[in-house]
């Protein structure tokens, strides 16, 4: 501990020096520093692997030290992580389960059937393994001024954001009424199962939907969990599947929700028969409807891209003329020169891309 309190002090003198940064100009002290550590970094957010736990078969959850250039969250949002992949930088959003100002962040991760990220950090994550922090965002979070009776409802490996919720609440004193209803496949696939349990305090209620050996609730979100769970509650934050979130919405008011699923779309019958140019490839092909991202990648471009849900910006690219949709919201946009998202714009007629 000493040994670690004395490298990271020497780290912040080293990153904080205006005398380094004369002497390493024009390349910053970044390109340098990290020779000796990746995280020390001042303009680059990075962290440390320090612990790894296996809670349930399929999930993996991390403890990481960020370094100085991390400014934190706030409980609910979620963090862009990076991790390289057989030499390709891959990034998804996640949301922390630890509370706000925690020196350390929390994430656990669950397999997704297919998912590239989810599935490597499942299998490899370890000590010493350094990732990227990026675009801390979300406006999914607790109001400044908390209700006095809050019913949190999570889905699978939704249950982070409204984990580190609910730690946030208790760690601040919260006084109100809290109850928590988490929904796995099976008691042995439910995150946080012991310290949900061992809230004091808090009506905590398991529905298992394959396995349902040892679950509290029969079936799927409806009016009887409602009322076994809290009554009239004053707000519900849900954040798992479009399902669940939906089902919360049509029996509950109040609600603040979150999902991590790619938007589902249907080609259009007849496509605009645009015409999209990548002008940095100089490549042109002809719209048949799908998001920029997909046609790009059927034109053999290999553009960065993430979640592929809109949450993690890493494909966005600069429109310099034409109009796209945005499949999430439905917006059309029309201005020229402006940034837009790959992975959930589709071409509306011409459209010219700087990739």
């Amino acid at each position: 501990m000493f040994t670690q309190t004395l490298t990271r002090g020497l780290r912040d003198r080293v990153l904080g020096s205006p005398l380094v940064d004369l002497l390493t100009g024009p390349h910053g002290v970044d390109r340098y520093t990290e020779l000796v550590a990746p995280t020390w970094t001042r303009s680059d957010a990075r962290a440390e692997v320090v612990a790894v736990r296996r809670q349930t078969p399929r999930s993996v959850t991390l403890t990481l030290e960020p370094n100085q250039a991390f400014t934190g969250f706030r409980a609910g949002q979620h963090i862009n992580l990076t991790v390289e992949i057989d030499g390709r930088r891959r990034t998804r959003p996640y949301s922390p389960a630890n509370a706000e100002g925690d020196p350390y962040l929390e994430l656990t991760v669950g397999r997704h059937d297919g998912g590239l990220v989810s599935g490597y950090l499942c299998e490899n994550a370890r000590p010493g393994m350094v990732v990227g922090l990026d675009s801390v965002g979300g406006d999914f979070v607790l109001p400044d001024d908390a209700p006095r009776r809050i019913l949190f409802v999570s889905g699978g490996s939704g249950i982070t954001p409204v984990m580190s919720m609910a730690r946030t609440l208790r760690a601040g004193g919260y006084g109100g009424e809290v109850a928590f209803i988490h929904y796995a496949r099976s008691a042995e696939d439910a995150c946080y199962h012991a310290e949900l349990d061992a809230m004091t305090g808090v009506r905590v209620l398991h529905g298992y939907t394959r396995s349902t050996a040892g679950s509290d609730l029969t079936g799927r979100f409806g009016p009887a969990h409602l009322a076994a769970a809290m009554p009239d509650p004053d707000a519900v934050f849900v954040c798992g599947p479009p399902e669940l979130a939906s089902a919360v919405r049509e029996h509950c008011t109040n609600v603040h929700s979150e999902s991590f699923v790619p938007p589902t779309y249907t080609a259009p019958v007849e496509p605009s028969g645009g015409t999209i140019t990548f002008a940095d490839s100089g490549v042109a092909v002809t719209d048949d409807g799908r998001p920029l991202l997909e046609q790009a990648e059927n034109a053999g471009l290999t553009p960065e891209s993430g979640c592929r849900m809109g949450i993690c910006h890493s494909c966005t690219r600069r429109k310099t003329r034409g109009v796209v949709k945005n499949l999430v919201t439905g917006a059309v946009s029309t201005a020229e020169d402006e940034d837009v998202q790959i992975c959930v714009s589709a071409p509306v007629g011409d459209v010219d891309l700087a990739l």
